[in-house]
């Protein structure tokens, strides 16, 4: 499990390419540089320092971002961005206001910023501040700090996450606490009371003796068909959910009408949830697909994230894939025996084995109890592994399927 310290501090060891930003929050973040900038060819040696490869490893950590930014010297300068870190009533007060704002939730599970928040999370005045060890005497920024700046806004084009992790939070702890303030948004908006449907008590219904002959049975169809159109009644329930469960329903009694076998039957709560999720894809969750893992995540006592990683597993092939993210096991050792001497030779270097588990820095092989090899992939330096690609009863196969996606 990643802790709240270990989610505050994230390196990249490459940065997107480009140095130009192509999202409004990329160029926010040039533009706020740029406007504290004094002279436009330290900015434009920047550019070029950027573009040409000079800034190493960027490492962020609330309020910072720092990295070493080779310049005509053999040795590196340590170079610092500063943004002001949010206080926890600070936070409070962002957070509340994206979990009560159903687009603004949306964006950010897309991975933007959303508008709303522009104002709160953009620099500032007088932000972002740099520092750098070179003996550069000018007022800031220099060259080096120019082109951290660059490369910076091309992290935050691709991961948003990154500037609110400048202003104090992790990705996980937002997305958790997200999570919980939505559900508690959701529970109020919840009537007091169940809504008052016309029905007839199970006994009355049943108390016929005497039932009329069962029509000749219907032949199963090709494919599932659309649910009904549901009426817009205030009162009723909420009908996004209506479609899932009958759409749900109807795949289910076509597969048992055509194999007699209820696939789904002896699935426990959170194994019939990961299977639900697993139908709609994780990456920018709206609208139905964002409600439904809202609920299920809510119904089983679980993340959106572990319920997005589980369904990911799902999607690489069903429970039996759901149980190699969640039940390491011990393994003969012959299938080791002859998978990491395969790797070796086939030119994908040494890999550590724990368990089923065969480990290479950012990569990971998983081996099921059915003998099949599941590819896995974390982020440098972190403990963060997420399933990938079909699985394949050989291991090079199953690594390289995952390199070639």
């Amino acid at each position: 499990m990643i802790t709240a310290r270990e989610d505050r501090r994230r390196t990249f060891e490459t940065v997107p390419a480009g140095v130009e930003a192509v999202t409004w929050w990329g160029r926010a973040w040039v533009a706020a540089l740029e406007r504290r900038a004094h002279d436009p060819a330290r900015l434009a040696r920047g550019r070029t320092y950027a573009a040409e490869g000079h800034v190493d490893a960027v490492t962020v950590t609330p309020g910072r971002i720092v990295a070493y930014v080779r310049g005509s010297r053999a040795r590196p300068y340590r170079t610092e961005l500063s943004l002001a870190a949010f206080t926890d009533a600070e936070w409070d007060e962002v957070l509340e206001a994206v979990a009560a704002d159903p687009a603004a939730l949306g964006a950010l599970l897309e991975r933007e910023v959303p508008q709303s928040l522009a104002d709160t999370v953009l620099p500032g005045a007088g932000e972002p501040t740099a520092r750098c060890s070179c003996p550069d005497p000018a007022r800031p920024p220099c060259k080096h700090a120019a082109a951290l700046c660059y490369r910076a806004a091309r992290l935050l084009d691709s991961d948003p996450f990154v500037l609110l992790l400048l202003r104090g939070r992790g990705e996980r702890e937002l997305l958790d606490e997200l999570t919980r303030r939505n559900a508690a948004h959701a529970a109020r908006e919840q009537p007091d009371t169940a809504p008052d449907f016309p029905g007839v008590p199970a006994r009355a219904a049943v108390a016929r003796t005497v039932l009329p002959p069962l029509p000749a049975p219907l032949a199963v169809p090709d494919v599932v068909g659309l649910p009904p159109a549901y009426p817009e009644d205030p009162a009723a329930p909420d009908p996004l959910a209506l479609d899932q469960l009958a759409t749900d329903a109807a795949a289910r009694a076509l597969g048992l009408l055509a194999t007699g076998v209820d696939p789904t039957g002896d699935l426990t709560l959170w194994q019939d949830a990961v299977r639900l999720a697993s139908a709609h894809p994780t990456a920018g969750l709206t609208g139905a697909a964002r409600t439904l893992y809202r609920d299920l995540s809510r119904a089983t006592g679980r993340s959106t994230t572990a319920l997005a990683r589980a369904a990911a597993a799902w999607r690489q092939g069903g429970l039996p894939a759901l149980t190699v993210l969640e039940e390491p096991w011990d393994p003969p050792a012959g299938p080791f025996d002859r998978a990491r001497p395969a790797l070796l030779a086939a030119g994908q270097g040494t890999f550590r084995p724990d368990r089923n588990r065969l480990t290479s820095r950012t990569r990971q092989l998983r081996l099921s109890r059915e003998g099949l090899w599941y590819a896995y992939e974390s982020r440098p330096e972190e403990e963060d592994w997420w399933p990938t690609t079909p699985p394949s009863p050989d291991a090079v196969t199953a690594l390289l399927r995952h390199a070639e996606s």
